[in-house]
């Protein structure tokens, strides 16, 4: 191996649970980076409900309720960012803030298949847009198999012991590591140091870090 081989910023790694807004309204935009940088986008799934619980922290809204002008302030930022990267179709899902553990098992069994990337591909917008019923059994399934996925085994492994283990484990592993919250995203070379962003107004700055090369 050269020296400086396998060191420079090509991998975005980004922290992932359905349930988030935010996690809707920077995929399109972060892959866009991704693909004019010519880097590598890899998510890990998470419980967003458990790692605010390890952490202390909370969603926004109810976090901020009691400073003045913060949630206004927040939806305008958001309000912006829709705006800018052209999120029309992007509306608040009606049953938010749903549970998305069984979600959140099922990409992390796609994601050990390798097509974690794919699974929140075709989900993504179904349930941020189109507002699919995720706790009902059959409209996941259907979302699910019109992603190109087995929504019979994907579901029969979500169930499963190891699966199960296996997200709480990337929960607890992402909290150690610094993750608070979503989007949390680490930017570097696979297996080398990298480099922890959090929010989607870190876009340029993640765009900058992969740019260096």
């Amino acid at each position: 191996m050269s020296i400086g081989e396998n060191t420079m910023a090509d991998r975005v790694e980004l922290i992932f649970d359905f349930v988030s807004p935010n996690a809707y309204l920077i995929w399109g935009a972060l892959r866009d980076v991704v693909a004019r940088t010519e880097a590598e986008l890899d998510v890990t799934p998470v419980f967003l409900g458990g790692m605010h619980k390890l952490t202390g922290n909370a969603p926004p809204m109810i976090r901020n309720k009691d400073v003045r002008g913060k949630v206004e302030y927040d939806m305008l930022e958001m309000n912006r960012f829709i705006s800018k990267h052209g999120l029309t179709k992007f509306k608040m899902h009606p049953q938010f803030p749903f549970n998305s553990i069984t979600l959140q098992r099922m990409l992390y069994a796609a994601d050990q298949d390798g097509r974690g990337v794919q699974f929140v591909d075709g989900l993504v917008t179904k349930i941020w847009e189109e507002g699919i019923d995720v706790l009902n059994p059959e409209a996941l399934g259907q979302a699910v198999q019109a992603a190109g996925f087995n929504a019979q085994d994907l579901f029969e492994r979500s169930q499963s012991q190891e699966v199960k283990d296996g997200l709480v484990a990337n929960t607890s592993h992402a909290v150690d590591r610094g993750a608070f919250g979503i989007p949390t995203m680490y930017v570097g070379p696979k297996g080398g140091d990298t480099e922890m962003f959090f929010g989607k107004e870190r876009l340029s700055q993640i765009e900058e870090e992969l740019a260096k090369g």
